[in-house]
């Protein structure tokens, strides 16, 4: 099956372009990614925290079948525009990552369809690589698949 979270990564830079399009309005998209009970269905995380407006502050943490957290991240939001862009810093706890920097834009298609293209930039190419190396891309397909699949029944 095709993956439609497209990733372009060029050699020799220290980041990467992801591209999606979805069977959604813009609005939804971007609601997907500023409403804590949306994030968390699709992500499949806790959200501790998200403020979604500038300089707001944003923190996620996924746990084992027992309850031992194996995944926590946070970050800071730039800057953010509805239906139209968000800038935030991405840092993981308890990994030797560096953080990184994102930007979201959200693109009208249609009325009914919209396009996310995410910027990351990663503090040099061999951390760029080293991300690329986890299956970082297959589970980024299957969360906006979730995305897409949560918010159709949304609309």
């Amino acid at each position: 099956m095709e993956k439609k979270t497209k990733i372009h990564a060029e050699d020799y830079r220290q980041d990467l372009v992801i591209t999606r399009e979805f069977d959604l309005p813009v609005e939804l998209l971007f609601k997907a990614y500023i409403e804590p009970e949306i994030v968390a269905q699709w992500m499949g995380a806790k959200v501790i925290k998200l403020e979604s407006q500038k300089h707001g502050g944003w923190e996620f943490e996924t746990s084992d079948p027992a309850g031992n957290v194996v995944f926590k991240a946070h970050g800071v939001i730039h800057d953010i525009v509805p239906n139209e862009k968000i800038v935030r810093t991405f840092e993981m706890d308890n990994v030797n990552f560096a953080p990184q920097l994102e930007f979201l834009e959200f693109e009208r298609l249609t009325e009914e369809t919209s396009k996310l293209t995410m910027q990351i930039i990663y503090k040099s190419i061999e951390h760029r690589m080293t991300q690329l190396k986890l299956p970082f891309a297959q589970g980024l397909n299957m969360a906006h698949n979730r995305l897409e699949e949560i918010l159709t029944k949304l609309k």
